[in-house]
């Protein structure tokens, strides 16, 4: 067999006409070469032995492949990160202005998250290492286990404890759900910068290539085209991982339907995931950043974002919350409704000068006590890291990828 094995494409796509049955036409192409030794050849196994513990490896290897890509994603926002601990910039809720934050949480928010999906990347990996060379329904009827060990042992692979003609499908469904949830995250943060690339915010802006061009009929459009096309293919990771819980279901020790589905999920859903990885590396890698427009953005609302801080302080001096609330939040709709200065406000509110003096009022607006944690989320998140930034606020010279 060894001496003589070989096969032709055309020979097999030839037999697999009249069988219907791809091992089939595999094995029958390689008979006819190989003489009377290929008895051997496929010798009490079933389809599913080979197709299934191949398949295995091929998972394997393709996770090892995601693995790097988040690996090296990683990277590069954790150096983002870095860059940019103390870059203020206003957080939002609902889509509205919330309180302060700093771009550089952002982004360590996203490695956090990151980090949780190589996790389950790695755990799916080793679930779906497994292989099987135990027959027809996993009885073991015509080879022993010993054979399935040593077989799994030369792959690198761990036999499966238990089988029936397959592999059981819930490993794979694992598999697809861990990568469509690693491209549920992408989404979310390919998300958020269209979200801060709008003409209105203008804090963030996708990589935007010399000579490139975003409309043929605007030549002024500068489109966060990369962020759009990972968001519109974690759709179509996302989409598989179903096929794949519902190939989990096989009549009895099992049938076919889930074959067809894996021949398109599998190769796709890791074709799709890997190409996201690399693209949304190259886009934080090259993302730019526009501090003076965060600040702007963070004074827009003329300081009605430090209204929480107001009305602890009101609390801390002894007055209800419910009636703090009360004060703070009609000086804050004046704000909204009248254009003016927050601040300005309660300095002429004699509920709250009685209790607060202008010192008081005026260290309730202090931006640097808003972002006093932010070393702390970074060490809980990066580990301890060595010399710290700039202060809050401070923005200094733009640096690459920032304007």
């Amino acid at each position: 067999m060894r001496a003589k094995a070989s096969f032709d494409v055309a020979r097999v796509d030839e037999i697999e006409k009249v069988t219907q049955h791809d091992v089939i036409a595999f094995t029958t192409a390689v008979a006819e070469r190989v003489g009377p030794a290929a008895r051997w050849l496929h010798f009490g196994l079933t389809s599913s032995d080979v197709l299934d513990t191949a398949q295995a490896i091929q998972m394997r290897e393709a996770c090892e492949l995601i693995v790097r890509n988040i690996a090296s994603l990683m990277d590069v926002v954790r150096r983002r990160a870095e860059e940019h601990r103390r870059t203020p910039m206003i957080g939002r809720t609902h889509g509205v202005h919330a309180e302060p934050m700093t771009l550089g949480v952002k982004l360590a928010l996203w490695y956090d998250e990151l980090k949780r999906d190589l996790d389950r990347v790695l755990r799916a990996r080793d679930i779906v290492s497994v292989g099987k060379i135990s027959g027809a329904v996993g009885m073991f009827a015509h080879l022993d286990p010993e054979i399935e060990a040593r077989v799994c042992e030369r792959l690198g692979l761990q036999p499966a404890p238990a089988s029936s003609q397959v592999i059981q499908r819930d490993r794979h469904a694992e598999l697809l759900s861990a990568l469509a949830i690693t491209a549920a995250s992408l989404e979310k943060f390919a998300l958020e910068i269209r979200g801060l690339q709008k003409t209105e915010i203008g804090e963030i802006e996708e990589p935007f290539g010399k000579g490139q061009k975003g409309s043929s009929a605007m030549p002024h459009k500068r489109n966060p085209i990369g962020c759009e096309q990972i968001v519109g293919l974690a759709r179509l990771v996302r989409a598989n991982a179903m096929a794949a819980l519902e190939n989990v279901a096989l009549w009895h020790e099992r049938d076919i339907s889930h074959s067809s589905v894996e021949r398109v999920i599998l190769p796709d859903s890791f074709i799709a995931l890997d190409h996201m990885l690399r693209r949304f590396t190259r886009i934080v890698a090259g993302m730019v950043v526009y501090p003076e427009r965060m600040r702007e953005n963070l004074n827009r609302s003329r300081g009605v974002v430090f209204s929480g801080t107001l009305l602890l302080e009101l609390a801390r001096r002894g007055i209800s919350r419910e009636q703090a609330y009360e004060w703070v939040q009609r000086n804050a709709m004046r704000s909204f409704h009248e254009q003016r200065d927050f601040k300005a406000l309660l300095f002429d509110d004699p509920d709250v000068t009685r209790v607060l003096a202008p010192d008081d009022i005026d260290k309730a607006f202090d931006l640097d006590h808003q972002l006093r944690n932010v070393d702390a989320i970074f060490d809980r998140v990066f580990g301890p890291s060595g010399p710290r930034g700039v202060a809050p606020g401070v923005t200094g010279a733009a640096t690459a990828g920032q304007r």
